[in-house]
């Protein structure tokens, strides 16, 4: 009985054929491209990002390494810059908004301060004449 089951399996397993991958020229041309692309990995490509005393000043990245070669673009570097920048301009302009409303207030108590000097030598003025 074992042996029949056991029979009976591999004939079954025979029977399954793996029919092989059909895969395009277009296909083959960009896993080639892909594979040829890391297999070249130069040093700047390596370490995209100057050592601090390379730096001059400016806020470089090397966001286009290899961009003419490369069939993806790694936009992660980019996303985080704009990130950034996006929120340094939001606080920028939160500051200035923040400061505008503040020498408006400066402006309005000083207003209100003089019309109670004014309102207080009227009332010291009224107190003077009725003496």
């Amino acid at each position: 009985d074992e042996v029949q089951a056991i029979a009976s399996m591999m004939e079954k397993q025979a029977k399954i054929v793996v029919k092989p991958k059909e895969v395009s020229q277009e296909e083959k041309q960009r896993k080639a491209a892909l594979l040829a692309q890391y297999a070249n990995v130069t040093d700047e490509e390596e370490y995209p990002f100057p050592a601090p005393d390379e730096q001059d000043g400016s806020n470089a990245t090397a966001v286009n390494i290899g961009s003419e070669k490369s069939l993806f673009r790694n936009t992660n570097v980019e996303d985080v810059l704009n990130a950034r920048k996006l929120e340094r301009e939001l606080l920028r302009d939160e500051f200035q908004k923040k400061k505008e409303q503040d020498k408006l207030q400066r402006e309005k108590d000083k207003l209100a301060k003089q019309e109670r000097k004014e309102k207080e030598k009227k009332r010291t003025q009224k107190g003077e004449r009725k003496r």
